[in-house]
């Protein structure tokens, strides 16, 4: 089966932002992405799990898009600006899809 490059562009960042960022990639026309809850982690700070949070301060969230990567620059870059200042993690790595229309 064929296959097509792609480039995943993952960020786990504070669910109080999820709206701004989310809205940010509709302004970039990035064409999808998929918002799923953190559940818990371990990191430089520690460890955290959002068992017992009572709202949305303290929960985390990860976004996951997929882009070309003549793309990436101008995501990661707007992406950046705004996660930089927050508790977060933005990671990119290469993909292959089987379908690069949805893309």
């Amino acid at each position: 089966m064929q296959t097509y490059a792609k480039k995943r562009l993952e960020i786990i960042v504070e669910a109080p932002i999820q709206e701004r960022l989310t809205a940010l990639l509709d302004r970039l026309a990035v064409t999808g992405y998929t918002v799923l809850p953190a559940l818990a982690g371990r990191g430089r700070s520690g460890e955290w799990s959002r068992e017992g949070l009572v709202g949305g301060a303290g929960r985390m969230i990860v976004i996951v898009c997929l882009l070309d990567a003549e793309r990436v620059d101008e995501v990661l870059e707007a992406v950046f600006s705004m996660v930089s200042r927050r508790t977060g993690i933005v990671s990119i790595c290469d993909v292959q899809v089987v379908r690069p229309e949805h893309f």
